[in-house]
């Protein structure tokens, strides 16, 4: 695939550290062994469980995706990868792409981006409206439908939409150093003719100034990105960045500043599960961004990049087995953010 140049993505060559495992003193053998172990036998659990959450049955391509499927990857900082389950089957990541947009956006705009949406959990429904009436139609944070709506309208400035998709899409390829990775365009046109709240959404906001583009444009570049397919070892891959301090651990290109990194993965912490936010850093204690697709992109900061995907949602709208895998992850591994 052809890279994107350098100068596009702020890339610094820099020199990076091993992983520094705690406890006694594993050989690196033994550690991934112990690693795809555990996470084999989380996937075996996950497959073997009748609580599976409902599909996101208003977005009719998404409704019908199989809600028995289940995968989850698993790439630590030497590029190790445990997966399992269906860890290869593509689907569509809907709000995971928006730590990607984030990522571009913060690129373009620095910290003025922050005048145009906040950095507070919303407490509310990823595609709630009523926040945006209360504060001037200021989104709460990027990651509810209103604020990435926001950030998309921000890439899309100075450019065609097919460019703005272009450049979001060129952007995960790099991250992944795969340029397979596509747009389903059948879920797109699926978004685009049922999208009527985030059709409100967008106008509210127009209304506000807050957009500066056709509310169209925005949203055709919005539902698009929404509709990238992968699977959880490439959304694992394109989430390594985050975990070490906005570098590829392998290469030591850098994506990001280490201090950007950090914030991403804080606002991914506080603000990646909606109003579920609080209970996943509770249950799972890392920084995440799930999406009504069923997948949930987690950093787990200096150690890997993880990906699950269980089509089957919670009461608000994030994968239900893939909360429950991660948290058990993290038990087992000792993984959360909060251990001693």
């Amino acid at each position: 695939m052809r890279e994107l140049p350098p100068q596009a993505l702020n890339i610094e060559h820099t020199a990076f550290r091993q992983p520094v495992y705690k406890g006694r003193p594993q050989t690196e053998t033994s550690v991934v062994s112990n690693l795809k172990t555990i996470v084999k036998d989380i996937a075996d659990e996950m497959r073997a469980r009748t609580d599976r959450g409902e599909v996101a049955s208003y977005i009719p391509e998404l409704a019908r995706v199989d809600p028995k499927l289940f995968g989850i990857a698993v790439i630590d900082a030497e590029g190790n990868v445990a997966a399992g389950g269906d860890s290869d089957t593509p689907f569509s990541i809907q709000s995971v792409s928006k730590v990607f947009t984030l990522t571009l956006a913060l690129g373009k705009a620095g910290d003025r981006l922050w005048q145009r949406v906040g950095r507070e959990p919303s407490g509310s429904a990823f595609n709630s409206i009523v926040q945006l009436e209360y504060e001037r139609g200021i989104p709460r944070n990027p990651f509810i439908n209103a604020g990435a709506i926001a950030i998309t309208d921000l890439i899309l400035s100075g450019h065609q939409p097919r460019e703005a998709l272009g450049e979001i899409l060129r952007f995960i390829q790099f991250l992944t150093q795969d340029s397979s990775i596509v747009i389903d365009e059948a879920v797109a046109a699926s978004e685009q003719r049922t999208g009527f709240r985030n059709i409100a959404l967008a106008n509210y906001m127009k209304s506000f100034g807050v957009l500066d583009n056709p509310v169209d444009l925005t949203l055709g570049v919005y539902f698009h990105q929404c509709a990238i397919a992968m699977s959880c070892k490439q959304l694992a891959m394109a989430g390594r960045f985050l975990a070490h301090n906005g570098r590829n651990p392998e290469t030591g290109m850098s994506v990001v500043q280490p201090e950007r990194a950090r914030r991403i993965a804080a606002i991914m912490l506080t603000c990646g599960h909606y109003d579920g936010s609080g209970e996943f850093a509770y249950r799972v204690g890392l920084p995440g961004k799930s999406g009504v697709g069923g997948g949930i992109l987690a950093i787990a900061p200096g150690k890997a990049s993880i990906a699950v995907w269980s089509p089957g949602l919670d009461a608000a709208g994030n994968s239900h087995l893939g909360r429950v895998a991660l948290e058990a992850l993290t038990k087992r591994l000792g993984w959360s953010i909060f251990s001693a």
